[in-house]
């Protein structure tokens, strides 16, 4: 793929007898959706030769989409486009989507028919090397996986533009979501779960499955392995997976977010504006719920959310299936689940294999290493976080430092899991310990970029902080470049700073909670430190 693609789609069509037609609707279909398109009448500059600035277009699209019609082969521009769009998915990589409108591809292919007529002129009027160049782009690009008119629908044009907008959305916005480095022990818990969504039964009734275990159990991990396997296997008419449910609910809007997401994932439709959450429940309902969908909420706690995103199996599309991942039964009460998945622990061999992984990169532990990493493992509880943390903060040490490390662990109750994870939190040096305070207490589903910039003026060095305390599994960015934290680390950090000060909020060095930002201001009790973060953050 080129190094600056400054295009998603380039569009390589005969204007003569489709611009107008099906390619004009093509065009619209495909900005409706949010991608930039490359037309030839609105993109090049005044001036600028016309055959130079497609030929460099084409280098900076991500995707070509070839429209085969009947006057496509009669046009010398469209065949040099051809020739350079197969020499990108050659030399770049670039993916390349033929569409035959009105032409098969035997006849693109071979030319024959109308092709056959083209280039009968062509050789009276081209040099015979520009010709052969021509005739073998048309038959590699024939034979390429694509999409023929009379096949999709019977025809339909309406039908057909909609899958082709499909296929570039899935190109371009693979859903195949990051799991795990080590997906040690999720194969068979996969399969457990796609046992109860009972998938590819026939069945035509709406499943809902709660996949229901503690923080830092791998039940995210789970639901994303599972979705992976089946969002693309055309079973369904649109998927999505809403990732961190609690937490986005609780910003700003938060639920009208969490409603137009769902939205642009099932109608892929970037531009959805939603005005208010009733707003944004009638359009659910009324546009994705007509279709079989696959849908994943990420950490549910309150059925609020799942109120504001309509989940109701009476108005869901028969056939439809709903993974809802939760550490609280009680916040499902009110809907109708077909199944709960209790998520069981690691069992001991799986926890030594995956420590292992994360400590030494390999299935089992180094010689001299095996009897204390079967002690570590022990204090891990089966819980995948813990062994990903524990892992991480001992690799690379030698022994000596792995039994001071031990020494703690055994100080520390076997069921007390933040206290485990603190142990990452007391390696760190002053300036992480800061950093990763502040994102826990402030920065939690904020856009990186801007806490980047929030954090240099607190002092820090959030660009190689980010990265160390991401590495050590105590922050991740997701998808949409968001500062992210699993809860148990951040319910670990915001109690690192509690205990600064139990029964004062004024004297602790953070404030997160508004109550208590409330309370030190009008008792004057805030700590300078304190309300100079507070000065910071706020403006």
């Amino acid at each position: 793929m080129a190094a600056s693609c400054f295009y998603d789609v380039f569009l390589s069509f005969s204007g003569v007898d489709s611009r107008k037609k099906f390619t004009g609707h093509l065009l619209v279909a495909l900005d409706r959706h949010g991608f930039c398109t490359f037309r030839d009448d609105t993109k090049l500059k005044r001036g600028e030769e016309i055959g130079l600035g497609l030929l460099k277009a084409i280098e900076q699209s991500k995707i070509s989409v070839i429209v085969f019609s009947k006057k496509y082969a009669s046009s010398r521009w469209c065949l040099d486009e051809l020739v350079k769009i197969m020499d990108c998915k050659s030399t770049l990589n670039q993916i390349v989507i033929p569409i035959f409108y009105d032409v098969q591809p035997s006849d693109v292919r071979s030319q024959k028919g109308c092709y056959a007529q083209a280039f009968a002129h062509h050789e009276n009027h081209f040099d015979l090397e520009s010709v052969k160049n021509w005739r073998s782009a048309l038959a590699k690009a024939a034979n390429l996986s694509g999409y023929v008119l009379q096949n999709v629908a019977n025809g339909s044009e309406s039908t057909f533009i909609e899958t082709v907008v499909g296929e570039v959305a899935d190109k371009l916005n693979p859903t195949c979501l990051s799991v795990a480095d080590y997906p040690v022990g999720i194969h068979y818990r996969v399969q457990k779960l796609s046992g109860f969504l009972k998938l590819g039964s026939n069945s035509d009734d709406v499943r809902i499955v709660t996949v229901w275990g503690i923080g830092g159990i791998g039940k995210t991990t789970v639901a994303k392995a599972l979705f992976n396997r089946i969002h693309r296997t055309r079973e369904f008419e649109g998927s999505s997976f809403l990732r961190d449910v609690r937490e986005t609910s609780m910003q700003p809007n938060g639920l009208i977010k969490l409603q137009e997401s769902l939205l642009c994932d099932l109608l892929m439709d970037r531009n959805q504006t939603i005005r208010s959450e009733d707003h944004g429940i009638e359009v659910i309902k009324r546009r994705a719920w007509c279709r079989k969908v696959l849908l994943v909420l990420d950490d549910v706690d309150n059925i609020r959310q799942l109120r504001a995103l309509a989940i109701n199996r009476d108005l869901l599309r028969p056939g439809s299936r709903v993974i809802l991942t939760i550490r609280d039964l009680s916040s499902t009460t009110s809907l109708q689940v077909d199944e709960v998945y209790k998520i069981k622990k690691l069992n001991g061999e799986e926890s030594l294999q995956l420590f292992s992984w994360h400590t030494f990169r390999r299935d089992h532990p180094v010689e001299d290493y095996e009897s204390l990493s079967k002690e570590v493992v022990s204090y891990s509880n089966g819980l995948p976080l813990v062994l990903e943390i524990l892992g991480s903060l001992l690799s690379n040490r030698d022994m000596l430092e792995w039994r001071s490390e031990l020494e703690k662990l055994r100080k520390i109750p076997h069921k007390d899991v933040q206290g485990k994870l603190t142990l990452s939190f007391d390696s760190l040096d002053d300036k992480l310990k800061g950093l990763f305070l502040h994102i826990a207490c402030f920065f939690v589903g904020m856009n990186q970029d801007l806490s980047i910039k929030i954090l240099k003026d607190c002092g820090f060095f959030p660009e190689s902080g980010i990265g160390v305390l991401s590495r050590r599994f105590l922050v991740r960015i997701d998808g949409d470049n968001r500062l992210m934290m699993h809860d148990l680390i951040q319910d670990m950090a915001r109690e690192i700073v509690r205990q600064e000060s139990p029964e004062e909020p004024g004297e602790r060095s953070r404030l997160w909670y508004q109550e208590d930002v409330l309370d030190v201001l009008r008792n004057n009790t805030i700590r300078a430190q304190c309300l100079n973060y507070l000065h910071i953050l706020l403006h």
